[in-house]
């Protein structure tokens, strides 16, 4: 199967009737993935951001991946960004951190937990201007592997750290 065009994928809110597709994505692609009852929670949170992304798949448009995102006072932390395991390389995750951006203030701070064994994710989160700020140690309970924190903020763009909260 070839790779969709980035424009024919579309970027939209998530909604509750999406959460068979979720699960079913989350399941394929984490070996510790989040359970029905926390996606709920964090669709029903007012001030979170939750995307979702459709790709063509014949007939109808098919769920391609997620994208969840809480605000926490000033700071959004993305919680959870997965492209189903199928699908991955074709501009998915990069469609979904786009539309996010777009979505929040300009000068917003945004942060991220991933994999530190993650290459693939860490480049992709580069490429949007987030920058490591530290590691949480033994942060995965599915195999205790250690966790970069990325941070996205103004700082980050200019190529320091100065406005990371903890640094």
């Amino acid at each position: 199967m070839t790779a969709p065009p980035a424009a024919a994928i579309e970027v939209r809110r998530l909604t509750y009737a999406d959460l068979p597709q979720v699960v079913a994505i989350e399941r394929r692609a984490f070996t510790s993935p989040w359970s029905l009852a926390m996606f709920v929670l964090e669709l029903s949170k007012p001030t979170g951001i939750c995307l979702a992304a459709e790709i063509p798949a014949g007939g109808e448009p098919e769920l391609g991946g997620y994208l969840i995102c809480s605000r926490y006072d000033t700071v959004w932390h993305v919680m959870n960004v997965a492209v189903d395991p199928t699908q991955r390389r074709r501009g998915i995750a990069t469609a979904m951190l786009s539309s996010l951006l777009a979505r929040v203030e300009h000068d917003a701070q945004l942060t991220l937990e991933v994999r530190r064994s993650n290459a693939g994710a860490i480049q992709l989160y580069e490429r949007f201007g987030f920058r490591s700020a530290g590691v949480r140690r033994r942060y995965y309970a599915d195999n205790g592997e250690d966790a970069l924190v990325m941070w996205r903020t103004p700082a980050t763009l200019r190529g320091t750290l100065d406005d990371v909260p903890g640094t």
